[in-house]
């Protein structure tokens, strides 16, 4: 991880602070700031019907909201860190099986999390013991539906 901000985590942080705004502002989801909305939202018909936001309370309020909108996102943003890097050999597992498969499906992750093997894609036979599925007429393997599977060769990476 080189630890420098993309463009994708930048949209992520501008939209998690609209979101702990709106948590503190609109819903009252706020314990240092009680359960009270601040600014009255008013749309301005004629402008597009684009809604305008009216700071209807003081400096110092302002000051709380952007304190406790700050609190909300740097908690989370720790709280997830911390998940992350706890699950981090987890994620790597399933990252680097993805360079080679592209797409995996629930089962496929789990037992990449797991530590097993993905098991190649096996049928019982009527003695009820696994064998590879395969067509009889062409003597290629049978691509069960929901199994991903691997890439010829993987995906340069750049």
């Amino acid at each position: 991880m080189s630890g420098a901000m993309t463009t994708g985590a930048g949209n992520d942080l501008e939209r998690a602070t609209e979101l702990a705004r709106r948590m503190v502002c609109e819903w009252g989801m706020s314990e240092a700031m009680c359960p009270l909305t601040f600014g009255k939202k008013e749309e301005q018909i004629f402008l597009g019907r684009e809604i305008a936001q009216h700071q209807d309370y003081s400096e110092d309020t302002a000051l709380k909201i952007d304190h406790e909108v700050k609190r909300f996102i740097t908690d989370n943003y720790d709280r997830a860190k911390q998940v992350l890097q706890q699950h981090k050999p987890s994620l790597e597992k399933v990252a680097a099986e993805l360079l080679i498969r592209e797409v995996l499906d629930g089962e496929q992750v789990r037992r990449i999390v797991a530590g097993l093997p993905l098991a190649e894609i096996t049928t019982k036979t009527s003695g009820g013991t696994p064998t590879a599925a395969h067509d009889e007429e062409t003597g290629r393997r049978k691509e069960r539906p929901g199994i991903v599977p691997p890439l010829a060769d993987p995906l340069p990476q750049e």
